[in-house]
């Protein structure tokens, strides 16, 4: 049964509340950072996707993707960037359209349940390293995008992805922004939207009569947001249908390659439903653990220049490579 009863990581004393596992390494984490290569893709659309890449001719690579508005410098990034590189895997950091420090020239940028520019990079690195074994890992969103682009592509993946590590998911869209809504967790929710703000504003700007953002103060929730956004400006009708079409959950079931979901019990950002057990049960691929703590992409760890959740990717890597 590929639910993992006994889990390895215990908080640091003090260190058990969720606010403090969750806001402690953005804030105070110190992580040398990484002399990145960056290449540019085209996408069929005439865009562009750019990817931060730290190699060193290594047989195996891992695409790695990022959080909500994160990029590939991001402390976690960077983080399981350095571990991996220094066990033996070339990396490639994908940032999603827009969010690689310049502005993406579509209208639409990304979105929790886009896999089309992942299906795109992953196709483009296996012509580019034919001979690297391929791993995937994401963080959040980037994790909710690998898990529905592992069950989408289930049968056509054996063979060519070796094994997949999502931290912190919120596989159940609807659930995860129902948890964010809650008064404790204001001060996430604010963060979310401020940033996202800022790319409409531009896209405004750039799109004449696209983007109306009249009233955007009274806008305080994903449901919100993504009613009057993200769902029109990426062909969904409102919330609930882009929340269900783009929720990985429903396709964990279909998972045909090692995978590791990690999810704290205490994580903030997710609901109930983000603790897909039953999937885990009935999947002999897809494997669940989830720690009593660790916060949302927190697993502080003292005493070791990586954090305990880099540890345990490399380790599902180390132990089916």
């Amino acid at each position: 049964m590929p639910i993992i009863p006994v889990t390895t990581y215990k908080a640091p004393v003090l260190f058990g509340n969720k606010h403090v596992q969750t806001m402690y390494p953005t804030l105070f984490r110190n992580v040398p950072q990484v002399a990145y290569q960056r290449q540019r893709i085209a996408t069929p659309d005439d865009d562009f996707i750019d990817l931060d890449i730290s190699a060193s001719g290594q047989d195996k690579m891992v695409l790695i993707l990022h959080g909500l508005e994160g990029d590939a410098s991001r402390k976690y990034m960077l983080g399981l960037v350095h571990l991996l590189n220094r066990n033996g895997f070339d990396t490639v950091s994908m940032n999603f359209r827009g969010c690689s420090g310049e502005p993406n020239r579509q209208l639409r940028f990304y979105h929790s349940g886009d896999t089309g520019d992942l299906r795109h990079v992953l196709t483009g690195l296996r012509q580019k390293y034919p001979g690297k074994q391929l791993y995937l890992a994401g963080f959040s969103l980037g994790g909710n995008v690998l898990l529905k682009f592992l069950g989408e592509e289930a049968n056509a993946l054996q063979g060519i992805v070796q094994a997949a590590v999502a931290i912190s998911v919120p596989c159940d869209l609807a659930d995860s922004s129902k948890a964010l809504e809650q008064r404790q967790n204001f001060i996430y929710m604010k963060r979310f939207i401020g940033n996202l703000k800022g790319k409409l504003e531009e896209k405004a700007l750039r799109f004449p009569g696209a983007i109306d953002l009249d009233g955007f103060e009274r806008i305080k929730t994903f449901r919100q947001f993504d009613d009057r956004f993200t769902a029109p400006i990426h062909g969904f009708k409102d919330a609930i249908q882009y929340w269900t079409l783009s929720s990985s959950k429903p396709l964990l079931r279909d998972i045909k390659i090692p995978t590791l979901l990690v999810n704290a019990q205490n994580d903030p950002f997710l609901g109930k439903s983000c603790y897909p057990f039953e999937a885990a049960a009935q999947n002999p691929n897809f494997f669940l653990e989830t720690p009593s703590n660790g916060g949302h992409v927190g697993f502080v760890t003292f005493g070791n220049p990586y954090y305990w959740s880099e540890h345990r990717t490399l380790a599902f890597f180390q132990n089916l490579a």
